[in-house]
């Protein structure tokens, strides 16, 4: 399987550890994050992760900086796109089972490194579960469709 993942200054080094995590996992990892830890935008990182998994040149991806949250907005503004900001695993299994997140995100100034570890395995181990679910997932494209023209 093959993850984008996208950090901003204030998850350097939690990024490095997320990629080095999921590689030994036998992931293959495509990190379109920063490796600075001078101020940036994260929106650029959110940006390039959401256009990656939305045209399909990853699987899915891994979103995080200073709390996952701006992160997670700018790449969700990607049509097609379902990021989830989880900052534990019982939430970060079910944004995949109900939800079928296709980008999972969580703070670097909220989550230690076991927790990103707990997270990344519940998602990653977690299969969206469909049935009653799609209907959500298809109202939701139905917002995002009628949006598009703006």
């Amino acid at each position: 399987m093959k993850v984008a993942i996208g950090n901003d200054h204030a998850a350097v080094e939690l990024k490095k550890d997320v990629v080095e995590y999921l590689e030994n996992k036998g992931y293959e990892v495509i990190d379109m994050g920063t490796d600075s830890t001078g101020a940036d935008s994260y929106t650029e990182y959110g940006l390039a992760v959401g256009e990656a998994v939305a045209s399909s040149k990853v699987d899915c991806g891994v979103l995080i900086c200073g709390t996952g949250v701006g992160i997670s907005i700018s790449a969700n503004k990607v049509p097609g796109i379902r990021a989830a900001v989880c900052s534990e695993p019982v939430t970060a299994a079910l944004v995949k089972r109900h939800n079928n997140a296709n980008i999972i995100a969580f703070g670097a100034r909220i989550v230690g490194t076991e927790t990103a570890h707990a997270i990344l395995d519940a998602y990653f181990g977690a299969e969206y579960e469909g049935g009653r679910h799609d209907e959500r997932i298809a109202d939701i494209k139905a917002i995002e469709a009628k949006y598009l023209h703006f």
